[in-house]
């Protein structure tokens, strides 16, 4: 979904997160993720290089400030895939954010989606699904809820979202140029 919409907007960016998990195969570092191990990304934590971090699944995935600022220097708007914390602390930071939960059709069919895709064990597959079902209770919590259920139509929901906000942002500044709050 996300290298769709990416396809559609050259003024949005895919932040590249690092993560302290095994590239799995034909995940390239700097593309899929940032690949470091654990001991490196708990420094770059004690030095507050993250905008937001969590731990999902038994590994450490982040957000790095120069991700942000790099963006924000070239004009680009960022499309985050981060978990329900990164989210939130995504939210309480940068407040003007929209936040979109994307829901499987069904626990049955993420299930099943998880299994065909092959890049994980049994045990992995089942935490995974007790991580879904964790975070489907904090759900209501965003800004939208798009269900993934036909990919084509999951894209052009969330293609309304991004061009309604992005239109909401460009309307304020405006308004906020117009009467001097800002230059």
């Amino acid at each position: 979904m996300a290298r769709r919409l990416l396809e559609l907007h050259t003024t949005l960016r895919l932040s590249v997160s690092h993560t302290t998990r095994a590239p799995r195969p034909g995940e390239l570092d700097g593309v899929a993720y940032h690949f470091i191990d654990r001991a490196s990304f708990e420094g770059r934590i004690a030095r507050r290089d993250f905008v937001e971090w969590a731990e999902y699944a038994g590994h450490l995935y982040g957000t790095s400030t120069r991700e942000v600022d790099d963006a924000h220097r070239d004009g680009c708007d960022l499309l985050f895939d981060v978990d329900v914390v990164g989210a939130a602390a995504l939210k309480a930071r940068y407040s003007e954010s929209v936040s979109v939960f994307i829901l499987p059709p069904s626990m049955e069919v993420l299930g099943d989606r998880l299994r065909k895709r092959g890049t994980d064990d049994r045990e992995v597959v089942l935490r995974r699904m007790g991580v879904a079902r964790a975070e489907l209770a904090v759900a209501h919590t965003f800004d939208h809820l798009i269900i993934n259920d036909v990919l084509e139509d999951a894209v052009r929901e969330i293609e309304c979202v991004y061009l309604s906000g992005r239109s909401r942002t460009s309307e304020r500044r405006l308004w906020l140029q117009r009467f001097g709050v800002i230059d």
